[in-house]
């Protein structure tokens, strides 16, 4: 099967527009081996993990079907994570996580967590940007929340977190009210 560019686990850094993103790809065998074909070498999911961590644009492949396997095997490196003594997750939120699925909120659900990761990813990128040169007086009085940027930096993170919020109860309230039209009820 032919490469498919569009397709990504990293979007773009905006670095060049015109640029096309190389893909790595990995194909998967039936044994469950993960083999390279940048490197030309089999690898391991560890290995996988270290090539998103670099922000390497990476797509696994079945090596026999040429089906998409990477969303698969993303999943099994947060299984790993998570199972690793560090999880970022509480089985509360796992479960209200679980119980998104085949909800009508699914795919608004999906769409707010992507923005909200999104969102703090870029905090994180301009906190980091802006720490190279600060010292650590700097660096108190940033955090002690009087620092102008930290604050427009988590406005907007806030007010994205909160459009997506007020979207949600929208399309909620939408629903109860076509769902009521269709029994014959009006509220």
């Amino acid at each position: 099967m032919g490469r498919r560019p569009e397709e990504s686990v990293v979007p773009d850094k905006k670095s060049a527009p015109a640029a096309k993103i190389a893909q790595r790809v990995i194909k998967k065998y039936p044994n469950r081996r993960l083999y390279d074909t940048d490197t030309s070498t089999y690898i391991t999911l560890a290995e996988v993990r270290q090539l998103v961590m670099e922000h390497q644009n990476v797509v696994v492949r079945d090596a026999k079907t040429g089906e998409d396997l990477t969303r698969s095997i993303l999943l099994q490196i947060i299984l790993e994570e998570e199972a690793g003594g560090a999880p970022m997750f509480t089985e509360a939120v796992l479960a209200n996580i679980i119980r998104f699925y085949g909800h009508a909120m699914q795919g608004f659900m999906g769409a707010y967590l992507e923005k909200n990761v999104q969102a703090f990813t870029e905090v994180q990128a301009k906190l980091a940007e802006q720490s190279q040169s600060v010292t650590p007086e700097m660096w108190a009085q940033f955090m002690s929340l009087q620092s102008p940027m930290l604050k427009g930096m988590m406005g907007n993170y806030v007010e994205q977190s909160q459009s997506m919020l007020t979207q949600m109860q929208e399309q909620m309230q939408k629903q109860t009210e076509q769902m009521l039209g269709a029994f014959g009820l009006k509220r």
